[in-house]
This record gives C-alpha cells, sequence and structure tokens, in this order.
C-alpha cells in the first residue's frame, strides 16, 4: 500500500514572478506527476488528483495566476516553459509526468521542446494553438480583439467575447467580427470597468494561442508525447488545436472521456467526468 503525505507549499522566486506549488509525496517509486494549466492554478485540478494516490503529484499555480503576485505585462508560453523547467529542477529534477490542459498543454509543449529530458511521458490535452490551424489568421484576429477589448475596456467586456468564442463549434469566418459584441449580463458579469489590468487569462493572450509548436523537436519526442482531446468537445478551437497538432505530428489523438473540463468535477462551477477522465490518464500513463 502507498503512503501520501500531507501536501507542502513551496514558493520559488524567478526572474519577474514567483511560482506557488503544493507537492504531494508517496513511498512509491513512480516518477511524480505533474497537473498543469495556465491561467488555471492548482485548484483545478482538486478532483483530478484526489485519484492519483499511488504516486507524488505536484500542483502548480503559474505567474501571475492563483497564489502568485499579479502584474499587467504579457506573458508567453517560453515564458512559462521556463517556469515549469525551474519548479522540476526545484523538486529534485526529471524526469516527471506531465498532465497539461488548455493553456498549460501549450506550455507544455514548449517545455518538452526545450527541455525533452526534464519529461518521461506528456499528455498535452486540447491545446489551443491556432499556429497550424487552417483559420489560423481569423482565429488569432479574434483573440487579438479580445485583448484589445480587455486593455480598453476591461474584464467583463472582454470575458464575455471569450466565453463566447470557446463555445463557438467549427471554422472560424473572417467575419466572426462582424456580428455584435455579447453583453457581459448574459454571463453574470459587469460591464463596467473597474481600473485593473492583472488577469491571467488575458495576460495570455494571444501569445498562447499564436505559440508555433516545434514540431521536429516534438517528433522526437516519439510516443513519450500523448496528444490528447476531449470526446464529446467536438469542433470547439482548443480542440481543434490539439487534433492540429497531433496531425503535423503524423501521430493518433488519444480521445479522452467528455470535454474541455471532462477532469473537474464542480471546481469553478464545471462537472466534468472525472472518475472516467482518472482512469484514462492512469491508463495512458501507465
Amino acid at each position: 500500500m502507498t503512503t501520501m503525505t500531507e501536501p507542502t507549499t513551496q514558493a520559488l522566486d524567478v526572474p519577474g514572478a514567483t511560482l506557488t506549488y503544493d507537492v504531494r509525496k508517496t513511498d512509491s517509486p513512480a516518477p511524480p506527476l505533474f497537473m498543469i494549466g495556465s491561467p488555471m492554478d492548482a485548484v483545478g485540478f482538486t478532483t483530478l488528483r484526489s485519484h492519483f494516490t499511488d504516486r507524488p503529484v505536484v500542483t502548480y499555480d503559474p505567474r501571475g495566476a492563483g497564489r502568485n503576485p499579479t502584474d499587467t505585462t504579457s506573458i508567453s508560453a517560453e515564458d512559462h516553459a521556463e517556469d515549469l523547467h525551474r519548479v522540476i529542477e526545484g523538486i529534485g529534477g526529471g524526469p516527471v509526468d506531465v498532465f497539461a490542459s488548455s493553456g498549460g498543454a501549450v506550455n507544455v509543449l514548449a517545455l518538452v521542446a526545450a527541455h525533452p529530458e526534464d519529461v518521461r511521458r506528456v499528455v498535452a490535452h486540447e491545446p489551443p494553438t491556432a499556429a497550424l490551424l487552417p483559420d489560423r489568421e481569423a482565429v488569432l484576429a479574434v483573440c487579438r480583439d479580445m485583448r484589445a477589448t480587455y486593455d480598453a475596456h476591461g474584464s467583463g467586456p472582454a470575458m464575455a467575447k471569450f466565453i463566447s468564442f470557446v463555445m463557438f463549434d467549427g471554422l472560424v469566418s473572417e467575419d466572426y467580427l462582424d456580428q455584435p459584441a455579447p453583453d457581459p449580463a448574459m454571463f453574470g458579469m459587469a460591464s463596467e470597468d473597474d481600473g485593473s489590468r492583472t488577469d491571467p487569462l488575458m495576460r495570455n493572450m494571444p501569445d498562447c494561442n499564436a505559440y508555433q509548436p516545434d514540431l521536429d523537436a516534438l517528433a522526437g519526442l516519439g510516443d513519450r508525447l500523448v496528444v490528447a482531446v476531449g470526446a464529446d468537445s467536438g469542433q470547439q478551437m482548443a480542440a481543434r488545436g490539439g487534433r492540429s497538432v497531433a496531425e503535423a505530428l503524423g501521430v493518433p489523438v488519444t480521445e479522452f472521456p467528455s470535454n474541455h473540463g471532462g477532469f473537474l468535477g464542480g471546481e469553478y462551477g464545471q462537472q466534468g467526468d472525472p472518475e472516467a477522465f482518472a482512469a484514462k490518464l492512469h491508463e495512458t500513463l501507465d
């Protein structure tokens, strides 16, 4: 029987940021499993990590998110990759296993391109990179518009556009931005600008979505890299991003239960299918 310790929280000062992470140790010889999102912090993995008591688990708050100090500067996938490399070094070095979702999946693609020795196996779940999509320019125009809306009018109007876009299913047409902007009140948000500009989601845009994967470096990982897409994600942009990476590498997509938030068990008011999701992740890592 594996014994899991109480989590310990550590903070790592890095150039321009502080990185906070939680380590749950066990007496298992299995490599640590990192669970990372972006801008989602460690809270989003509360349910999923409860299904992994057979190995050490590390959860993490990206720079500017969760328990980490906020800022107003933009953040690139390469910035996050170096942060992750530092955290891996902070726990004693790799190789580690990684489950990364959404923006975290983009960041882990940058990590393994720069530091392949850090990882044993990586599951990149629905990376929302537009770089390899046929409608790349239209998608990035939408992302730039969200960031411009945020800079000019604040979080509510920008987040209303973001939520509408992530729910959109299919190719993005060149006239997508011609439609009326959604009302923030539709999503329970205020339209007034509170003057803050520290939202970690908007700080990652559009750099996250514009990230160009290093296909040669990723191909060198072989079956150490698994590209995952939710069974119920349809043609939403993040799922299409994942499929585009797999197609460019000439590898099959691994289908995971549920959708983009399939591992969530009520975090942020969202319910996926975390038990089935965890079982698939166990199978994929083992």
